[in-house]
């Protein structure tokens, strides 16, 4: 196999399409050709100057990208929103394929986010058995005692789901506004997670923010600001991913 040389399953998932193992599958299914022939086998190579068509359809040979996002409160995570909303696409205007975002954080919630091509590396980070840690800084109404502190680690009920923080530090209080500053560390990813936590031991967010994902922090950007992940970054995010697996 020559360097420009890659697996076909290798290319469909870097086009954004689906993960590799469902491209493998989609080529044992008979659904995928390469210059107008059915491939079967999952050991062909194929190079850029091949055509490689998924049911029928021409995949998009786009160079693969990765960002590293400081989502700002008040934009969606989505690549688009039928109320005409921000979404978080269109805070990186210079991608010019098309990217979408690594799961989500909420409207009203800001911090770290990953926006990449990349579907077979978003699926492996997205997928519930592989818990990268996410640290995330919550402004709170009142102030948690040290047994509820305790408590979100023991694991909280909302809807019916056991709700749990792998650690949770009270990083500061202030008595005469009633609020407190906690971090908490998660490797779930449920939806409105922390916000559901937190009102169950009835101390609702006020404000909230992913500061880490694994080890990807905002160093260096304000809100709404972004970069583009270094190649070594995203191998040891892979990395990191693949250790973390249940």
């Amino acid at each position: 196999m020559s360097e420009n040389e890659i697996r076909l399953q290798k290319a469909i998932a870097q086009s954004g399409v689906t993960s590799r193992r469902k491209a493998e599958q989609l080529i044992e299914q008979g659904r995928v050709k390469v210059n107008g022939v059915t491939v079967t086998e999952l050991g062909i190579k194929v190079s850029k100057s091949d055509k490689i068509e998924v049911d029928q359809i021409p995949i998009n040979k786009e160079p693969v990208v990765h960002y590293l996002l400081y989502k700002p409160r008040g934009v969606i995570s989505s690549v688009s929103d039928e109320k005409g909303r921000k979404v978080v696409t269109e805070l990186i205007p210079d991608s010019e394929v098309r990217i979408y975002p690594v799961g989500r954080l909420d409207y009203d919630t800001s911090g770290l986010l990953l926006l990449t091509n990349d579907g077979e590396l978003a699926q492996l980070l997205m997928h519930p058995s592989h818990q990268i840690p996410k640290v995330y800084v919550a402004k709170v109404k009142g102030i948690p005692s040290k047994e509820l502190i305790n408590q979100l680690k023991k694991g909280v009920r909302s809807k019916g789901e056991l709700l749990k923080a792998t650690k949770v530090k009270l990083l500061s209080v202030d008595h005469a506004k009633n609020t407190a500053i906690i971090e908490l560390t998660l490797h779930e990813g449920k939806n409105r997670q922390v916000r559901r936590m937190l009102e169950a031991i009835n101390h609702p967010v006020i404000k909230l923010k992913r500061e880490r994902y694994g080890f990807l922090n905002l160093k260096g950007l304000q809100p709404g600001g972004y970069r583009e992940l270094t190649a070594h970054e995203v191998n040891q995010l892979r990395d990191e991913a693949l250790k973390s697996k249940k």
